[in-house]
């Protein structure tokens, strides 16, 4: 079976609020809310690839050394299976907006399951409910 990599992030706002982002109409998934992120090009680290991927979707820079991995999901799909380690960042410089035309939202880590959300970012729910709790 195909593995997929993939990078993800929770962007922690002041207030303990997580960002999530609606997947747009004509993807997979269409209409979820998922944390963002995405495929990593050849070559790239989990990290560069996070950084690549939230310029790119966010319109936001964020440095290396404000990625702090937390967890990571492990998740068989029909087609492939999906490895995606998730980053906690509290710091970056922007306003993070929807760049490619996806709706964007901040929630309470406890709100996360009212969001649907694709099955490999379900697990990682509990750990970031933990590390806001903690």
């Amino acid at each position: 079976m195909k593995i997929v990599m993939v990078t993800a992030c929770a962007l922690f706002d002041a207030d303990g609020r997580v960002l999530l982002a609606q997947r747009p109409e004509g993807k997979a998934l269409a209409g979820f809310w998922e944390f963002p992120g995405g495929k990593l090009e050849a070559g790239e680290t989990p990290e560069d690839g996070l950084i690549r991927e939230l310029r790119e979707e966010l319109g936001i820079t964020v440095k290396k050394e404000c990625l702090a991995p937390l967890t990571f999901a492990s998740h068989t799909y029909e087609d492939f299976h999906l490895l995606m380690p998730l980053y906690v960042c509290r710091r970056w410089d922007g306003t993070p907006v929807g760049a490619e035309g996806q709706a964007l939202t901040w929630a309470r880590p406890v709100r996360l399951r009212d969001y649907k959300m694709p099955p490999a970012d379900e697990p990682l729910i509990p750990h970031l409910i933990d590390l806001v709790a903690g």
